[in-house]
């Protein structure tokens, strides 16, 4: 299992664990982690799951595909460590991962 950590906007934590293949989107929707809207499902084609990767030191994570960066334009808040939660993959038995979400997604 991998740790994940959502940090909302006003400071409340939640600590998810998750099986590797999930994605950091589908484990805050399974465990009813607020702020993570995913309107279109994890297809990378709406910017509601935008989450900022705060976790020191940066583990292990994908490239940002050109369908991530394209949506990335549409998020509000964008900064140089946002990425979008549906195309975060836990990919081992030992990530432990910190997330920041915006106060907004639209």
């Amino acid at each position: 299992m991998a740790r994940i950590t959502y940090v909302e906007h006003d400071g409340t934590e939640h600590v998810v664990d998750a099986d590797p293949g999930t994605t950091v989107m589908e484990a805050a929707i399974d465990n009813g982690v607020p702020g993570i809207d995913a309107d279109c499902g994890g297809v990378c084609s709406c910017a509601t799951c935008h989450v900022y990767v705060v976790s020191d030191p940066q583990p292990d994570l994908p490239a940002r595909s050109g369908a991530e960066l394209e949506m990335l334009e549409f998020a509000v808040g964008r900064q140089d460590n946002s990425r979008l939660s549906c195309r975060l993959v836990v990919s081992h038995d030992s990530d432990e991962l910190v997330v920041t979400i915006p106060e907004s997604q639209i």
